[in-house]
C-alpha cells in the first residue's frame, strides 16, 4: 500500500503534467476562457483515456461548500447511450454525467456540481478538445439511472459532452454572440 506522501507526490506530478500541457499550448487561463466556445461540431476521433482522466481530476479539484465534494461522475462511451441524450453525437464523443445527492434541492451541492462541471468544461478545451454543457436530457437519464450507471441515492445535475473538434471552428460553434461588458457589469 502506498503512503499518503507517495500519493501526494503522485498527485503533484499529475497536476504538473496538466500545467506543462497548458504552458506548451502557450495560452494563459484567462486567454483560454476568453477564447472558449461551446462546441457543436465534433469529429469521430476518440478522446484519449489520459485526457478523460485529466478532465475528471480537474472536476474533482473544484471547490465545494465545506469541502463536501458532493459530486459523482459517470463516464459514458457507449455511442448508443450517448445518442439517446445527444442526438447529433458522433462515435468518439464521451458524455460525463455529473450527479448530486438526491437530498439536494437547489442547495450548495447543486452549485458545487456546477463548479465541477465548469472545471471539466475548461479543462477539455485546454487539452484541445471541444466541450458542450447540456441540461436537456437530465430527466431522461434520471428515468434510467440503472442503464446509465448513476449511483444509488444520486440524481443527474448536468451533462458534459467532450470530443475532438475540427481544427478550425465552424460558424455555428464559434459565432455565439456575448452581451457587451456594459450590459452586464455595474460599478458603485
Amino acid at each position: 500500500m502506498y503512503s499518503k506522501k507517495a500519493f501526494s507526490v503522485f498527485l503533484i506530478m499529475m497536476m504538473s503534467v496538466a500545467v506543462l500541457r497548458a504552458q506548451n499550448n502557450q495560452k494563459s487561463t484567462t486567454d483560454l476562457i476568453l477564447s472558449s466556445y461551446s462546441a457543436k461540431t465534433f469529429t469521430q476521433d476518440p478522446v484519449p483515456d489520459k485526457d478523460i482522466r485529466t478532465i475528471l481530476e480537474c472536476g474533482i479539484k473544484a471547490p465545494s461548500g465545506m469541502n463536501k465534494q458532493p459530486w459523482k461522475f459517470t463516464v459514458i462511451r457507449d455511442n448508443a447511450l450517448v445518442q439517446e441524450i445527444i442526438r447529433n453525437a458522433v462515435p468518439g464523443n464521451v458524455m460525463i454525467i455529473i450527479s448530486t445527492p438526491e437530498s439536494s434541492n437547489g442547495g450548495s451541492a447543486d452549485f458545487d456540481c456546477g463548479l465541477a462541471m465548469e472545471n471539466m468544461y475548461v479543462a477539455a478545451q485546454a487539452l484541445g478538445l471541444g466541450s458542450h454543457i447540456y441540461m436537456t436530457g437530465v430527466n431522461v437519464v434520471n428515468g434510467k439511472k440503472d442503464v446509465y450507471g448513476i449511483p444509488e441515492g444520486y440524481k443527474v445535475n448536468s451533462i458534459l459532452r467532450i470530443g475532438n473538434v475540427p481544427q478550425t471552428p465552424d460558424a455555428n460553434s464559434s459565432a455565439s454572440a456575448r452581451k457587451n461588458f456594459e450590459e452586464v457589469v455595474n460599478y458603485k
